[in-house]
């Protein structure tokens, strides 16, 4: 597929996604990629998964939030709040449309996308029904980043400037374009925060993270991990990890672990 599909969001933002339906008598949950702030879809990572999926048979959705990659809208006037709403709005239209989707599913979060999986966990259980996340894998997860790590990375001057002028820019060391923080994000990251009180899921939950990582310590993903009230949540520590965790190594640690989870989640 080279051209995404487009699902409106309730304010007609058009949002990209791509979406495999599984095999036909394929058991087991669909697969659903969630990246990081200013990622998009075409990542190694989601790219990655996508072609084992394919392979293997099982429903896989990948997705720009607003603002992201193929997606309309603008970044600065997006929050964590509305890209975990972008989420649900292409899944629940995945589970309406693609084969797979309308049940059990795997949440894959990297970064910021780490975040945002538990968000959508938590939002597709307090919603019942059929379509429900069965598993979690983080990568790298940026839990509640805009409260925990932002103020102590940009410095009081800058969060002062933000709080006045309502945003602040500065290069990005992985885009071309610069990172855009607003003051609408770090107020909407403190509504949405998931570290602050137990995150009552019952599911498993594999977390990788870097130990070189410098953007997001790894002790983010053992604070998520001791924030789950599941007991099935193993956090894997790469020595020397960096962020991005893409490196041919890390691709196959990823695909192993998404593997076996979907594959005892299929069993289940």
């Amino acid at each position: 597929m080279t051209t995404p599909s487009y699902i409106a969001a309730a304010d007609g933002t058009k949002l990209a996604f791509y979406a495999t339906p599984a095999r036909v008598g394929r058991a087991g949950p669909g697969i659903v990629f969630l990246g990081g702030f200013m990622s998009d879809m075409t990542g190694q990572k989601a790219t990655t998964l996508e072609a084992w999926a394919q392979h293997a048979g099982h429903a896989f959705l990948r997705l720009d939030y607003s603002g992201h990659g193929y997606s309309g809208g603008a970044f600065r006037d997006g929050t964590v709040g509305r890209w975990a709403d972008d989420a649900l709005t292409v899944i629940d239209h995945a589970g309406d449309c693609v084969a797979g989707f309308d049940g059990p599913l795997v949440l894959v979060g990297s970064s910021m996308g780490g975040w945002i999986m538990v968000r959508v966990a938590l939002a597709l259980q307090r919603a019942g029904g059929r379509r429900q996340a069965a598993g979690l894998v983080g990568i790298a997860a940026a839990a509640d980043f805009t409260h925990e790590l932002m103020p102590e990375r940009l410095g009081p001057e800058v969060m002062a400037q933000i709080a006045e002028a309502g945003f602040y820019s500065t290069p990005s060391d992985y885009s071309d374009d610069p990172y855009i923080i607003t003051r609408a994000l770090i107020e909407d990251g403190s509504r949405q925060r998931i570290l602050d009180k137990p995150i009552n899921l019952d599911l498993p939950v594999r977390l990788i993270h870097g130990t070189a990582d410098p953007d997001v310590p790894w002790t983010q993903s053992q604070k998520l991990m001791a924030a789950l009230t599941s007991d099935d949540v193993e956090l894997i520590l790469v020595k020397d990890g960096d962020h991005r965790l893409s490196s041919e190594r890390d691709l196959a640690r990823l695909t192993t672990i998404v593997e076996r989870l979907v594959e005892s989640i299929a069993r289940a």
